[in-house]
């Protein structure tokens, strides 16, 4: 009876320690030694840092970098590893709460507004923009208009005239056919007239309401005559990048729906490779640039990362985000100097020459 008790006592042990083992094996539990992205609190101006050392990253190499951007006419530049801040700079008596004008680069602030139309069920991108801002909105014939998606003005592939022009209906004449042409140009704004009449409130409103304060951005719409431009500090330009960088979530909350957003961040149409929603890709096969229907042959930034998204706003004001390195940069400022189409200039090449040599 003894013997059988101790039997007993020693299987138990066993399968007690089996059990302990299986609920660590099948455990969901996060790995404490997996990277987690870190979020800035909103409404306040908390932000965790860490140092280009702890990164291994050449200071001498980062001072010459900032010497370079100095000289170019820089107002801000910024560095976000993982979220966190490894380089908060402001140079040409540019502060951290100053705004900048972040120029065509704002156009990717449309993109994700759009996107979230979608998820609210206001609009769907596969429809004609007729079905939301009405009929003879351009100077088109009416089965040419009835072409024109709302994912057409995502891609710019509307056909429509991209010569520098208001935006306003005598002057949107037609060049071809929704989807046989890409052509950068203002037209997308009206992308902001679809989301106003779908959501029956103004744009910056809606983009406010949905998106800046759910991250914490701090911004205005400038609403010109001839079109729209958004304004923020550096910090918001990086919150954004930070958002975008993860596929539209932010702190555990799917801001922008996902599905949305990588198709946003991938090639939208089979004319220029390079461009999504609104949105710059490196890394393809060639790439078309405003103002010009040349293809030209090889990467968009051919130093730069080739899984890199962009931003590009005339006198590069610049969002740099490189997903397998959960990389942000930003960059505001003046024109640099640098020979520019609108959105790419040979100042993209040269600073990811300089800034692969301080990570490298």
């Amino acid at each position: 009876m003894i013997y059988r008790l101790f039997y007993i006592g020693i299987l138990f042990i066993l399968l007690s320690c089996q059990s302990d083992d299986s609920v660590s094996v099948d455990s969901n539990e996060p790995n404490p030694t997996e990277t987690s992205t870190y979020f800035p609190p909103i409404n306040t101006n908390d932000w965790e840092n860490v140092s280009p050392s702890e990164l291994n990253w050449n200071v001498d190499k980062l001072s010459e970098l900032e010497d370079f951007l100095i000289q170019d006419n820089t107002k801000s530049f910024m560095v976000l590893v993982d979220g966190k801040i490894v380089v908060e700079e402001y140079y040409n008596d540019h502060t951290v709460n100053d705004t900048y004008q972040w120029n065509s680069a704002g156009k990717t602030l449309v993109t994700a507004t759009t996107g979230i139309a979608q998820q609210n069920g206001l609009i769907d991108i596969d429809n004609k923009v007729s079905d939301y801002i009405g009929t003879e909105w351009t100077s088109a014939t009416i089965q040419q208009e009835n072409l024109i998606t709302v994912k057409s003005l995502l891609t710019m592939t509307s056909g429509l005239d991209d010569e520098p022009q208001l935006v306003i209906k005598a002057n949107l004449v037609s060049l071809s056919d929704a989807g046989t042409r890409w052509a950068y140009g203002n037209v997308f704004q009206r992308l902001m007239n679809v989301v106003e009449d779908a959501s029956g409130t103004e744009f910056e409103t809606y983009f406010n309401t949905e998106l800046a304060v759910k991250i914490g951005m701090d911004g205005f719409w400038n609403n010109g005559f001839i079109y729209r431009i958004y304004h923020s500090n550096t910090r918001s330009m990086a919150r954004f990048g930070l958002l975008a960088s993860q596929n539209g979530k932010w702190d555990g909350e799917q801001i922008v729906d996902e599905d949305f957003f990588l198709e946003s961040t991938t090639t939208s149409q089979d004319i220029n490779p390079a461009y999504g929603y609104l949105w710059w890709l490196n890394g393809k096969s060639d790439f078309m640039l405003p103002s010009t229907q040349t293809e030209f042959s090889g990467s968009l930034i051919p130093n730069a990362p080739a899984d890199m998204i962009a931003a590009l706003g005339k006198d590069e004001q610049r969002i740099y985000i490189v997903p397998s390195e959960n990389l942000v940069i930003i960059r505001m400022g003046e024109a640099t100097g640098s020979e520019e189409n609108f959105a790419l200039s040979s100042f993209d090449n040269v600073f990811w020459e300089k800034f692969n040599e301080v990570t490298n």
